[in-house]
């Protein structure tokens, strides 16, 4: 699995629609086609270019990215273990996900009143379980697809 990591591929994947959604989180997809063989008899052809949102994914892999905004998560310690949620939750799912690039935004914050702690074992068992519900359906959708 590859992450994001420019602003770039993070608009085109987000470009791409909304797959899965949860209370909390959403989950947007930009499929990605396999890049023909650019030997030399392809590249004397003249074809269509490449999609500028393919060309900002030079793999043809999983990709993700994590958006967790200031605006739903303020401190930084939240953020910071939303992301690794995130990413550790995916780990599980690499070979269930379509060769596509990923995006995973929080959409609405955690109840603070509920969640007092930062970094609380229940804010993190709460966001495992959303992220679970959330690549479950987005591979269930894509077997129905």
């Amino acid at each position: 699995m590859q992450r994001l990591k420019t602003r770039p591929q993070f608009q085109a994947a987000l470009a791409g629609g909304t797959v899965s959604r949860t209370a909390h989180f959403a989950l947007h997809r930009l499929s990605l086609v396999q890049p023909e063989d650019t030997s030399l008899a392809q590249t004397e052809k003249n074809g269509p270019a490449p999609s500028s949102e393919q060309a900002l994914f030079g793999l043809f892999d999983v990709w993700l990215g994590a958006m967790v905004p200031k605006r739903w998560a303020r401190r930084a310690v939240t953020r910071n273990a939303i992301k690794r949620q995130i990413y550790n939750v995916s780990e599980h799912f690499v070979d269930r996900l379509p060769v596509a690039a990923h995006v995973v935004r929080l959409r609405t914050t955690f109840d603070r009143k509920q969640f007092i702690s930062a970094t609380s074992e229940p804010l993190k068992l709460a966001v495992r379980e959303e992220l679970l519900q959330l690549f479950e359906r987005a591979v269930r959708q894509e077997v129905r697809s």
